[in-house]
């Protein structure tokens, strides 16, 4: 059988088996970025998380106790703020080139933060563009070097959201949602860049973004305790009324990251109960 073709007819779900790949989750130390890392160790991926924590949280260390050893998979765990862009490149490199490999990765990593337009500060703008935006280019970037240098047939997965898409009623956070609308059209850029083959006969990569809708996480939740009366609305303004488990979207990170999407690239998923489709 050659390199990338389908193995389906010869194994259950076979386009989903991640048995054997390594891939990289950042702000996967809890979150929405931890559910993902879960959702490829289930499918026997070897998955190392990147935050900003020294060490990880209970939350993390609960992920790691539900890990099943028969399903091949390992969930690890690298200090690493993606701000620290010279030495997050090496601790991506490193990770590459301890397997000789480098097969998915998955940019969660991000901030949130809730100012009026005329009140935001040059500083603040800054900071969410170098979170939301740089570090995600420069951590596909890095990951893209690598899965060229082994000539792995990778998949990367950029973290955008629908407030990328839409102005959200009652949200007022203009640089998080222009940020995400970055990352959707980085996506299609990257997509142009890097999919096709490669003049030496290596295989491309393929980069999609997913948009999530409103999701019940911890960044989310202190977001509520700030603003009084936030989460009732955001529960209104989507056509199944409730916000998104974490877990809702691992079979998306799953489908993305594994050759069930082969020939998807330059998408952007947009997972939000129905939010921007009324």
């Amino acid at each position: 059988m050659t390199k990338g073709q389908s193995e389906v007819g010869n194994k259950r779900f076979a386009d989903f088996d991640l048995a054997g790949k390594t891939f990289i989750v950042t702000g996967g130390a809890r979150g929405l970025g931890l559910a993902l890392a879960e959702a490829l160790v289930e499918a026997g991926g070897r998955v190392y998380c990147l935050d900003r924590a020294e060490h990880p949280d209970e939350e993390w260390e609960a992920a790691q106790g539900r890990f099943v050893p028969e399903w091949g998979g390992k969930l690890v765990y690298r200090q690493q703020d993606v701000l620290d862009t010279q030495h997050l490149r090496k601790t991506i490199e490193s990770i590459a080139d301890e397997h000789q490999s480098l097969h998915g990765v998955i940019a969660a990593a991000g901030i949130l933060q809730i100012t009026p337009a005329i009140e935001y500060t040059s500083d603040d703008a800054a900071k969410m563009l170098a979170t939301n935006f740089t570090a995600v280019l420069e951590t596909a970037s890095a990951a893209a070097e690598m899965m060229f240098k082994y000539k792995c047939r990778g998949s990367i997965c950029l973290i955008a959201s629908m407030s990328g898409i839409i102005a959200n009623k009652g949200m007022l956070s203009p640089v998080y949602n222009s940020s995400k609308a970055a990352l959707i059209q980085l996506t299609r850029n990257l997509a142009m860049e890097w999919s096709h083959e490669r003049d030496d006969g290596g295989p491309g990569i393929r980069v999609n973004s997913i948009s999530p809708g409103h999701i019940r996480t911890p960044m989310v939740e202190q977001t509520f305790a700030e603003e009084p009366g936030l989460e009732d609305l955001w529960k209104k303004e989507n056509m199944m009324g409730r916000l998104a488990k974490t877990e809702e979207f691992k079979g998306a990170a799953l489908f993305l990251l594994s050759n069930a999407s082969s020939f998807m690239t330059g998408s952007n998923l947009v997972m939000d109960g129905g939010h921007t489709a009324w």
